[in-house]
């Protein structure tokens, strides 16, 4: 079998799809940081990972009663938010 050499426009052709696989399509792969000071229980749990409606009230209710999240951290006090959690949505999260 002869081999037929890979011409240059190939190569590149094939570096460009790589490239483009490895960059976001959407801004929905790179959403929005959510203000947990404001945010409803609705869009909580819409944008934060592993965070349900159950969680989302929870912080909602909390917010409620405690006043405004200072830090980010500050969602540890949330019964059911762990670190991981937290770790998890850091991007995800303002605090205003």
């Amino acid at each position: 079998m002869k081999r037929t050499p890979v011409g240059l426009s190939q190569l590149i052709a094939v570096l460009l799809v790589l490239a483009l696989t490895a960059l976001p399509i959407s801004a929905e792969e790179t959403p929005e940081p959510v203000n947990i000071n404001e945010a409803s229980a609705e869009v909580l749990a819409e944008h934060l990972s592993g965070i349900g409606p159950t969680k989302a009230e929870a912080i909602v209710s909390f917010r409620e009663t405690e006043g405004d999240f200072v830090t980010v951290e500050h969602l540890e006090e949330v019964r059911g938010i762990g670190i991981a959690t937290i770790e998890n949505n850091r991007d995800r999260i303002r605090v205003e």
